[in-house]
């Protein structure tokens, strides 16, 4: 079996209009809070936290990835879960503060060069 691949947009590509739609949600921003707090987390845990369907939690998972505010690593079986708050923060200064979300524990660790929009984010 391959190692799978998730896609996750690079700086170019992360929307506004996306990043507000991800956080619109209760759920969402929870999540977010949640990694903040105490850092990576495995969505199988995350996913036991709310009352709601799996199908549901994968969602939510993919709205949070697509938009660019969540970087998901597969660890084996699992799906290790972070915020993005380096490149949100460098798209969009002072959003994730705005709406509830200081920075924290589980942010995923990678370099932003904005002057090269289509580049993938690395860490």
């Amino acid at each position: 079996m391959g190692r799978e691949r998730l896609h996750h947009p690079t700086v170019g590509d992360i929307e506004l209009d996306r990043v507000l739609g991800a956080l619109s949600d209760p759920i969402r921003r929870d999540i977010l809070q949640r990694i903040a707090s105490d850092g990576p987390q495995f969505c199988g845990d995350l996913s036991n936290m709310y009352d709601v369907a799996k199908s549901t939690m994968s969602y939510h998972f993919r709205v949070l990835r697509e938009s660019g505010l969540m970087h998901t690593e597969v660890v084996g079986k699992h799906r290790r879960v972070t915020r993005r708050d380096g490149v949100i923060e460098t798209l969009f200064p002072g959003l994730l503060l705005s709406v509830g979300l200081p920075p924290g524990e589980g942010t995923w660790r990678e370099s932003v060069d904005v002057s090269e929009p289509d580049a993938q984010i690395t860490n």
